[in-house]
């Protein structure tokens, strides 16, 4: 056999190879992995965490953080009223796609959260993401070692200074916990982590840790006890500003993830 008949038998091989290996059992979960595009007039998203005050996502198209909020109808005022998510999105859970539809006046110019805008109800629950997608598109936005987290010191900080040039999303990569405390004097929890080289104590919102805790009967978790009552390990802390709270706004955990 000649040379060119052993070069010509070698490229069918890897042709077959890659054939087999595009149709085998690996690309088919890709494939169904795979969500559908959103429809015309909604947003993709991607759940991190459901608050007390709004959801927080990542745009899927833009790949950006998103705080959503929700758009009633006030009776009392004959207009429209921004609030927080009504109970039908609390069963959404981290990693949960969702589509949403924008409000005809999204709320784009809060200053203290330029991210938040205004959907018209509870998303719609389409599927869920997780693996090696979700983990490329979680490292893209974790949050690059600053002075301070979320461009300011301090745990809070006046309203007034807030002039929506700065983001009030941060996910975190903990280079040290984090641990879950209990305070005694007002029973709230307060998560410690070090980032980069500092430790923040800051107020805990995650329901699901709040849960952890209170089922737990302990006044701290942390290492192998918090991973065990969350059923998971934490590797991103989600830091969020708060809205106002008497004139001030609060960094707080808004939630607790694990690597997807």
């Amino acid at each position: 056999m000649s040379d060119d008949d052993l070069d010509r038998r070698s490229r069918r091989g890897r042709r077959g190879r890659h054939h087999v290996r595009r149709s085998g059992p690996d690309e088919i979960r890709r494939r169904r992995r795979r969500l559908p595009a959103a429809l015309g007039g909604t947003s993709r998203l991607l759940v991190l965490a459901v608050g007390p005050e709004d959801t927080t996502a990542v745009d899927l198209h833009s790949g950006a953080f998103v705080r959503l909020r929700t758009e009633r109808a006030g009776a009392e005022q004959g207009a429209a009223q921004r609030s927080t998510p009504p109970a039908d999105g609390q069963f959404l859970l981290p990693f949960d796609v969702v589509d949403a539809t924008l409000a005809e006046d999204p709320e784009r110019d809060d200053p203290a959260q330029p991210e938040a805008v205004t959907v018209t109800g509870p998303p719609d629950l389409v599927g869920a993401m997780r693996g090696r997608r979700t983990r490329r598109l979680l490292k893209g936005l974790v949050a690059p070692p600053e002075q301070h987290l979320l461009g300011f010191a301090g745990s809070a900080a006046p309203y007034w200074e807030f002039h929506g040039m700065r983001p009030s999303v941060a996910l975190v990569m903990p280079t040290r916990g984090p641990v879950l405390f209990r305070r005694q004097e007002d029973d709230s929890v307060w998560a410690r982590f070090g980032w980069p080289r500092s430790d923040h104590w800051l107020p805990v919102e995650d329901r699901r840790a709040l849960a952890c805790v209170s089922a737990a009967g302990l006044d701290r978790l942390w290492g192998r006890s918090l991973a065990g009552a969350l059923g998971f390990q934490p590797y991103y802390v989600l830091v969020t500003v708060s809205r106002p709270r008497h004139g001030h706004c609060y960094k707080t955990v808004a939630a607790l993830l694990p690597r997807p």
